[in-house]
């Protein structure tokens, strides 16, 4: 055997084992910052912010409290789904600093890692660890706790604690929702919560999902949408200012999905009399991101049908707006039919006049999980994966007029 031969052979058995071991190991999802690989330091608390817990700032903020009761920020360590997905995963650490961000949420302090890419953490037991603050998953002082003092957008405030003002109340955001990084075998990066870079991308006159990186984050507008501004004493009894509701509704609320949907069914009148033609328009109007955005396992399902009599479906069309994702042996962003913000789709459905239809509808569904995805990882849900944002239907006459 030539040289050359040997040589391409050598090549050809080393790309093939590399393959395979990205098949049995696959990438991680993401590439994990500097800024990214250590819960937030709660070591330097003020007495009067005690225990760090909900409670103990709910004292005097609350109404903010109240709101965050009823958030999946609440929920972000104790949600079934995130669990069972978790554990599915293997239980990786990184999982834990946007779910629990605290040191004390952690049961084990990070020493160090063992990997460039940090994801072999170096650990040991944490003495300081708090099971109760854990499951407050992305609690108060998740967000507000840094360097020893509360941060926010306001500076002027007689608080008992220490405070530090912020530039943006964007910059709390962006810990969890955009991780930047570079990785020489990662040919599509993006975070855990895709919505930040995307914010970025389809900014742009041709929106294209991928990563870029934030740099001014004061014009992303994450708090204009998800924290609605609201006027009122920021404590019981407190001078009336203007603050932001701490909601943070997202896909989980079908009244905020719908807010960012601009939608109808109509009939389209064409010199076709043989055939009748229905049009559904979906567009973006309410988001400056992605529809859906998020995980990718979120995706809408639209489904158009003409039906007879007896409720039997004569004509049906199935459309899915998703990220299609290669995941093994490498990442790799295939194709995205979801809506980027300010664009519309238009989706047809052609009945026969003589097919017998009696009504067409529309239905579009928001899923925040696959089927298929939601049975590999044993995730037995007690409330829905999916929901409607949109439905019409449009009764067929004889004469060919809808109503």
């Amino acid at each position: 055997m030539s040289t050359g031969r040997r040589i391409t052979l050598l090549v050809a058995i080393v790309l093939l084992v590399f393959l395979a071991w990205r098949f049995i190991r696959p990438m991680n999802i993401f590439v994990v910052e500097d800024r990214f690989a250590w819960p937030v330091d709660t070591s330097a608390v003020p007495a009067v912010l005690g225990d760090l817990r909900a409670a103990q700032c709910g004292a005097c903020h609350q109404e903010f409290y109240k709101e965050w009761q009823t958030t999946i920020h609440s929920q972000a360590w104790t949600d079934p789904y995130f669990q069972a997905d978790w554990q599915f995963d293997d239980r990786q650490h990184i999982c834990r600093l946007c779910h629990t961000p605290l040191d004390r949420q952690q049961p084990h302090k990070v020493l160090d890692y063992r990997d460039r890419a940090k994801w072999q953490p170096i650990m040991e037991d944490n003495p300081d660890f708090d099971a109760q603050l854990q499951h407050e998953g992305v609690t108060c002082a998740a967000c507000h706790f840094r360097d020893g003092r509360i941060v926010g957008v306001l500076g002027d405030t007689d608080a008992p604690h220490p405070v530090k003002q912020l530039t943006s109340a964007n910059e709390v955001c962006v810990r969890c929702h955009v991780v930047n990084g570079d990785s020489w075998d990662t040919f599509f990066r993006f975070p855990p919560c895709g919505t930040v870079a995307e914010i970025r991308e389809t900014a742009g006159s041709e929106p294209v999902s991928g990563e870029l990186s934030v740099t001014d984050i004061a014009a992303l507008g994450c708090v204009d949408c998800h924290m609605p501004a609201v006027e009122r004493p920021l404590v019981a009894g407190g001078p009336v200012r203007k603050a932001r509701r701490h909601l943070w509704r997202g896909g989980h609320d079908p009244a905020m999905v719908k807010k960012a949907l601009t939608v109808e069914f109509v009939e389209r009148t064409l010199s076709n009399t043989e055939m009748r033609t229905f049009v559904l328009n979906i567009a973006n109007t309410g988001a400056a991101h992605y529809v859906p955005t998020g995980t990718p396992d979120r995706h809408f399902s639209i489904q158009l049908r003409a039906v007879s009599a007896l409720g039997e479906t004569i004509e049906e069309e199935d459309i899915l707006l998703k990220r299609h994702v290669m995941w093994r042996p490498f990442i790799v962003d295939l194709w995205d039919t979801r809506l980027p913000r300010g664009e519309q789709r238009s989706y047809t459905l052609a009945v026969p006049r003589d097919s017998g239809a009696m009504a067409v509808e529309a239905v579009v569904r928001y899923h925040l999980l696959d089927e298929s995805r939601r049975q590999r990882i044993g995730y037995e849900n007690t409330t829905p994966i999916a929901y409607e944002v949109f439905r019409r239907r449009i009764t067929l006459s004889a004469g060919g007029g809808g109503q």
